[in-house]
């Protein structure tokens, strides 16, 4: 079997975790296994791809790396003021790391497949749990490296290397307060809720942290003010719940030797918080592991919720009976699939948030009235962002093996497949998200924005035809297996998430000419008109064999 070498390292420390009473045999070879069956994921039959070596995902981290680009101009800017600086710095590093941690290692520390097999052999259960958290944190160790790696070298050489290890430590207890925090709270949910409730609910809190990472990043950056182009820093009783701060204070305690009893209570909680976090969640292991059981029960009484809308939506926007059957199929897995919704919800509540976002930050100089008479109606654009993500989803699911239902069943029209799963994502997922942002802004910029409103509606269409016929390879939805869905694609979903600018450019152009936004919306629907008959025909399919 392959040597890896994070276990080389990890087994110098094999004395801790021998006195913490862990089984550190047991733990090696459990986590030999996860990594070895990571390295190991092939694609199915319907990827129409060769057989990659290596761990796809692994192979995907420099996308990481150009998200860590943002960070440097922080590293650069307002030197000195280190507490302003890597406060923001790690505002940026917690919202990567907590948003990874809940759309792609959730499913891992709440996998519960391994149970039946693990606790039949003698190993503890603060063993296996153990070794779950530790395969998380290596995923997350690669990740942040992969993300830190080019500002930590502009920090080396800027600022030396005693900011550099510091840097380096806080990063380590970055780590490890994102991953226990998150476990802490589906503990919370574990504790009170069971059976299918209990997976629901796990859903909406992944997505509430999601953008709870990002209103706290707001609220981090209002704790400074800017007079004359300085900084300044006034301590509010607030900030004390403000996990990026706590790592600012630090560097601006020991780099600055600023030894105020506000940096040093902030510094402690960066030190002190992730370790006691870490030893409550030890010695709730075993309770977490007895709730855990809950998982893989099912609620016997559960009520089917009626999809009658579902059936007149699918009669209003679709052509054919295949295409109606594929519109329920698409709502009813968009409804049920519990992976995909904890990798597209969190989606969904940005693109809630963030319009939002930029509206505060504009009230900052300006009041809501001036506001109200200019463009920045425009940011309901944000909205169309979470398109390029949902549409690529789109391929995958935890039950993909099903897949061969596609193949045995006398489909005459296998195009059907992708435009009624498409038309079902608009009217389940888009629609929703589009009217409440419309009725708030309606309410912010009165009703003269209504025929902007419906060719940004018409843009989503658009874009979400010509997201799928640049991202998506597969005949049919959903029958790719989730563990390519963090390795396919990573430039291409990159690229396309730009092309909402491009109808951001367009909408500004047809503002800027009398009447021109009747045009804009005249041409979208022959665009959109042409573009579905062209990308989905419905005459000359043949039935898939």
């Amino acid at each position: 079997m392959h040597e890896f070498r994070t276990l080389a390292i990890l087994s110098r420390f094999k004395r801790i975790f021998i006195k913490a009473g862990i089984d550190y045999g047991a733990m090696e070879t459990i986590l030999r296994m996860k990594l070895t069956m990571d390295g190991r994921r092939t694609p199915t039959i319907f990827n129409g791809q060769k057989k990659k070596d290596g761990n796809q995902f692994l192979k995907s981290l420099w996308i990481y790396g150009l998200y860590g680009l943002m960070v440097i101009p922080f590293l650069l800017f307002g030197d000195g003021h280190y507490i302003f600086q890597m406060s923001i710095v790690f505002g940026i590093i917690m919202f990567i790391l907590a948003t990874t941690m809940v759309s792609d290692f959730s499913s891992v520390l709440l996998d519960v497949r391994d149970k039946t097999i693990l606790q039949t052999k003698p190993v503890s259960s603060k063993t296996i749990n153990t070794a779950k958290i530790i395969h998380i944190l290596i995923y997350m160790f690669f990740i942040t490296g992969a993300f830190i790696a080019i500002p930590l070298v502009v920090g080396l050489f800027s600022k030396g290397i005693v900011f550099t290890l510091i840097f380096l430590a806080a990063l380590l207890f970055t780590m490890l307060f994102i991953v226990v925090m998150t476990s802490l709270v589906y503990f919370v949910v574990l504790r009170f809720f069971d059976g299918e409730k209990l997976k629901d609910i796990i859903n909406y809190v992944q997505i509430l942290l999601s953008i709870g990472v990002i209103v706290g990043y707001q609220i981090v950056i209002r704790a400074f003010d800017f007079v004359d182009l300085d900084l300044t820093y006034t301590f509010s009783w607030w900030h004390l719940f403000l996990p990026p701060m706590w790592f600012g204070a630090a560097f601006e305690l020991l780099l600055n030797q600023d030894y105020s009893n506000v940096l040093i209570l902030l510094s402690v909680l960066a030190l002190l918080v992730p370790i006691i976090s870490m030893y409550i969640y030890v010695r709730l292991m075993p309770s977490f592991e007895r709730n855990m059981d809950k998982l893989m029960s099912e609620s016997k009484n559960r009520k089917k919720k009626s999809s009658w809308w579902v059936d007149v939506w699918a009669k209003l926007c679709c052509r054919n009976r295949e295409e109606k059957t594929f519109f329920r199929f698409g709502a009813l897995m968009m409804q049920q699939e519990r992976e995909f919704k904890l990798k597209v919800y969190p989606s969904l509540g940005f693109s809630l948030v963030f319009p939002f976002i930029f509206i505060f930050m504009e009230l900052q100089t300006r009041t809501l009235a001036d506001i109200s008479t200019g463009k920045m109606f425009l940011l309901i654009y944000f909205g169309n962002m979470m398109i390029p993500t949902i549409i690529h989803t789109m391929q995958f699911s935890v039950n993909y093996k099903g897949n061969w239902l596609f193949m045995a069943a006398p489909i005459q029209k296998p195009a059907a497949a992708y435009s009624g799963t498409l038309k079902a994502f608009l009217v389940k997922l888009y629609m929703p998200v589009f009217v409440l942002l419309s009725i708030a802004f309606i309410a912010i910029f009165s009703w003269r924005i209504v025929p902007d409103l419906f060719a940004v509606l018409l843009g989503a269409i658009l874009q979400t035809l010509l997201t799928y016929k640049w991202l998506n390879s597969s005949t049919f939805p959903f029958t790719q297996s989730f563990e390519f869905a963090q390795s396919e694609g990573s430039a291409k979903l990159f690229l396309v998430t730009l092309l909402a600018g491009i109808f951001v450019v367009g909408h500004l152009i047809a503002l800027a000419i009398t009447g021109g936004i009747y045009v804009y919306i005249a041409l979208l629907l022959i665009a959109i008109f042409i573009g579905w008959r062209k990308v989905f025909p419905m005459k000359n399919d043949v039935p898939v064999r």
